[in-house]
């Protein structure tokens, strides 16, 4: 016979991903900035990570929501810079 351990420990840990991604909601949010301006590109960015934080920060430990609110940061952090570039290719703001 086989044993399998840990599965409630597996269990608990998706239940907790299953409530922080309804934490999550349908949007984050809208951040502005101006793309001509570092410190407002920078602000959007910190802006961001800090809802993801607040979002999910209660389930950080857990070792499927931990990495993924550090993607989703990287993420929504290269996309801003990415519009940002875009914008000032373009002359315009975002």
């Amino acid at each position: 016979m086989i044993k399998i351990t840990g599965l409630d420990q597996f269990a608990s840990q998706l239940d907790d991903a299953q409530k922080a991604l309804a934490a999550l909601g349908s949007e984050l949010g809208t951040v502005k900035f101006n793309p001509q301006d570092p410190a407002s590109i920078e602000a959007a960015i910190k802006q961001i990570e800090s809802t993801i934080d607040d979002r999910l920060g209660a389930y950080a430990s857990n070792p499927i929501i931990g990495p993924l609110a550090e993607q989703m940061k990287e993420k929504y952090r290269q996309e801003i810079i990415d519009r940002a570039a875009a914008a000032r290719l373009s002359g315009g703001e975002e």
